[in-house]
C-alpha cells in the first residue's frame, strides 16, 4: 500500500482541503466528547507549522442532502478552536470568498458537507466545486474511508493528495496487523452474533494462525460441535455456517480457539449467582455469559507465543460484573506483552474500545482504532474507497 503523507507535500501558502471526522456528540449546543477533535490535532498543527491554509471538510449527522439547522457544524466551532489551539473560521456560503481572505496558518471550517446531496452521491461536480478553491487534498478521516463520498473519494482524484497524521497512523498500524504482519498472528473476535461478522471470520482464518472466538458468537461455534448451550445467545440457523468457517480454518492452518470453561447464570443481570463449568456441563436453565479462568489461561498461553494481535469484540458480557473478567484479564495480558515489546497489538470497534478502556489498557496497546465500520471492513479484507483514492 503506497500513499503520500504531509511530509511529501509542499505546503507553504497552499490551501489544503482536509477531510476530518468531527462528528462529535453534542448536547444543548455543547460538545460532550472531544476525542475525534483530539485525533486531528497533530495534522492541523503540522499544516499550520508548514504555513498551509487549512480548510476543514466534515460531516455531522445524517441530513440526507438537505440543510438541517440542528446539524450545522457552526455549533462545534468553539470546541474545535479550543482543541486545535487556534481560532477557527466558519464558512457556510461563498467558499471562494472565505478562502480568499485566509492567511498562512489560518484554519477554516466549511459547513456540513452532507447538506449537499452531491456528497453522499460521490458527485464529481460537487467535488470540482470544492477542488476549485484548494491546492492540495488531505484525508485525515479513516473512519469515513469506507464510504465513496465526494470528500473522501472524488475529491482525492482531482488534487494532489496525501494522508493526514491520524490516517497515516491508522494505515501504518493496520498494515502491521494484517497487511504484512510479523507472525505468528492471533485475532480475538467477540461480540453477540456470528451473522454480523461472517465476512470478518472468513477473511481472518486465511490471514492469522490463531483465531480466538468469544462472546455470544462462541456459543454458535460450540453448538455447531454438538455442545448444548441451553439458554445462551446462539444463532442456531448458522450452525452449518460455523462448521464451514471451521473447515476453512483447518484447511488454511488456522487454529480456532473456543472457550473450554464458561461462567453461567440463570438470568442476565449484574452480579447474579454464577457458576463456572466446563462447556459440556452448562446446566439446564442457564446461559453462558463469559469465558472461564481455564479459557483465559489458554488465551494467555497462545498470546505468549504470538508476535501480532488483532482484537475486535469482547469475550463476554463485559458491561456487567462479573462477566467482564475474561475480557479484562486477556486484555491486560496483551497489554503487558505489548509494553515489554513482545507483541504488536491493534484493536478497534466500539465495544472493543469500551472494553479495553474498562480494563484500563487503552494506552498500552500499540494502536487502538476508533473508526468503527471502516476498521471492520478493513479486517474483512475489503477495499476502502477513501484509502484506494489516496493510493492512486
Amino acid at each position: 500500500m503506497t500513499f503520500k503523507t504531509l511530509d511529501d507535500m509542499n505546503l507553504r501558502g497552499k490551501v489544503v482541503l482536509t477531510r476530518v471526522d468531527v462528528n462529535v456528540p453534542v448536547e444543548d449546543g455543547r460538545v460532550t466528547d472531544t476525542t475525534r477533535i483530539d485525533r486531528i490535532v497533530p495534522t492541523i498543527r503540522d499544516l499550520r507549522a508548514a504555513g498551509a491554509r487549512t480548510v476543514l471538510l466534515a460531516h455531522f449527522g445524517r441530513p440526507k442532502g438537505k440543510v438541517v439547522p440542528d446539524m450545522s457544524l457552526r455549533q462545534i466551532v468553539p470546541a474545535l478552536s479550543e482543541g486545535l489551539g487556534v481560532e477557527v473560521g466558519f464558512a457556510d456560503g461563498d467558499y471562494g470568498d472565505a478562502v480568499g481572505r485566509m492567511q498562512d496558518g489560518d484554519v477554516l471550517l466549511f459547513e456540513n458537507v452532507r447538506f449537499n446531496p452531491g456528497e453522499e452521491a460521490d458527485d464529481e461536480g460537487f467535488a470540482r466545486r470544492l477542488a476549485s478553491v484548494g491546492d492540495i487534498y488531505c484525508n485525515d478521516a479513516f473512519s469515513a474511508a469506507h464510504r465513496a463520498h465526494a470528500t473522501t473519494h472524488a475529491l482525492a482524484r482531482l488534487l494532489p493528495s496525501c494522508a493526514g497524521r491520524s490516517m497515516e497512523a491508522e494505515l501504518t498500524a493496520l498494515e502491521a496487523a494484517l497487511g504484512t504482519p510479523k507472525p505468528p498472528v492471533a485475532a480475538v473476535v467477540g461480540g453477540a452474533k456470528v451473522s454480523t461478522k461472517l465476512d470478518l471470520l472468513s477473511n481472518l482464518v486465511t490471514r492469522v494462525q490463531h483465531l480466538i472466538i468469544g462472546g455470544g458468537m462462541a456459543n454458535t461455534f460450540l453448538a455447531a460441535q454438538g455442545i448444548e448451550v441451553r439458554k445462551s445467545l446462539c444463532e442456531h440457523d448458522l450452525l452449518d455456517t460455523a462448521r464451514q468457517i471451521a473447515a476453512k480454518a483447518e484447511t488454511a492452518g488456522c487454529a480456532i480457539l473456543l472457550p473450554r470453561d464458561v461462567v453461567v447464570a440463570a438470568e442476565f443481570r449484574a452480579d447474579p449467582p454464577t457458576r463456572t463449568v466446563k462447556v459440556e456441563d452448562v446446566p439446564e436453565g442457564h446461559m453462558i455469559l463469559d469465558a472461564g479462568p481455564d479459557s483465559v489461561a489458554h488465551i494467555r498461553t497462545v498470546l505468549d507465543g504470538c508476535a501480532t494481535l488483532v482484537w475486535n469484540g469482547p469475550l463476554g458480557a463485559f458491561e456487567m460484573t462479573p462477566f467482564d473478567a475474561a475480557t479484562t484479564a486477556a486484555a491486560r495480558h496483551a497489554a503487558a506483552l505489548t509494553r515489554s515489546g513482545d507483541l504488536i497489538s491493534v484493536a478497534g470497534g466500539g465495544d472493543t474500545v469500551a472494553a479495553l478502556r474498562h480494563a484500563g489498557v487503552v494506552d498500552d496497546f500499540t494502536y487502538i482504532s476508533t473508526a468503527g465500520g471502516a476498521f471492520l471492513e478493513w479486517m474483512e479484507g475489503k477495499t476502502l474507497p477513501g484509502v484506494a483514492a489516496l493510493s492512486q
